[in-house]
């Protein structure tokens, strides 16, 4: 004899329904974490062990968009251009300028947004923001003699003039971005001039326009010291 069947009514049935999916909502997450966890695949449990949960550290001077891995990256590119890589050489390099460029423009957001807040830290993003930009220059101009080597000139003398405008043509990488287009043959007037030459006659000035102010990712215009960049927002190609 087979035992009856009780039979549950619809309106019965649906409120115990509801009840499973509401316990269910209301467990906490580490309940239900710890029950989604509980199987490997094999039907048994995973051990919990704390010593292997690894610790992430909020700095980013290890990472890719830092200094420190700017300038590893221009190491690599050096090793590169020993080893006649050119193309590995270029790649790193163009990696490194696009790190730099973008790393000195937001340092110069940060002095302007504290110039007039705090002196301290407007003052510390601005000498970071020169170094970048130092380091952009620097890479730039090992950029185009990788270029040079691969007889590319069209690729070398842009980034030749842009390191002229960002440095000034009396400072020593200014100086040495110039004698470049003179050995690529685009300009035809050495710089500086050598003791014993002729002086040209003056030439006409254009007239001059009022300067542009200042972006607001660029520090406070300030007289340059010889040796330091002014910080100009660039577009790595």
């Amino acid at each position: 004899m087979q035992p009856s069947r009780r039979f549950i009514p619809s309106n019965r049935y649906a409120t115990l329904l509801v009840t499973s999916v509401s316990l269910f909502t209301f467990l906490p997450g580490s309940v239900l974490a710890q029950r989604a966890g509980d199987l490997d695949g094999t039907g048994k449990g995973q051990p919990s062990d704390l010593n292997n949960v690894e610790v992430l550290s909020p700095t980013i001077t290890g990472g890719l968009f830092s200094i420190p891995a700017g300038k590893r990256l221009m190491s690599e590119a050096e090793s590169a251009y020993n080893a006649q890589n050119f193309d590995l050489a270029a790649s790193k390099l163009q990696d490194a300028r696009q790190i730099m460029n973008q790393l000195s423009n937001f340092y110069s957001t940060l002095t302007s947004s504290f110039l007039g807040v705090d002196r301290r830290v407007s003052e510390s993003h601005r000498r970071k923001a020169l170094e970048t930009a130092q380091l952009r220059d620097q890479s730039t101009y090992q950029l185009a003699l990788v270029y040079r080597a691969q007889n590319k000139p069209e690729k070398a003398i842009p980034l030749l003039i842009e390191i002229i405008r960002s440095q000034n043509p009396s400072r020593d990488l200014g100086k040495k971005s110039y004698q470049q287009l003179v050995e690529l043959g685009f300009s035809d007037v050495p710089y500086p001039r050598t003791p014993g030459t002729e002086s040209s006659p003056p030439s006409e000035t254009p007239p001059t326009s009022p300067e542009n102010p200042p972006a607001p990712e660029t520090p406070p215009a300030s007289t340059p010291t010889p040796g330091t960049p002014s910080i100009l927002p660039e577009n790595p190609n």
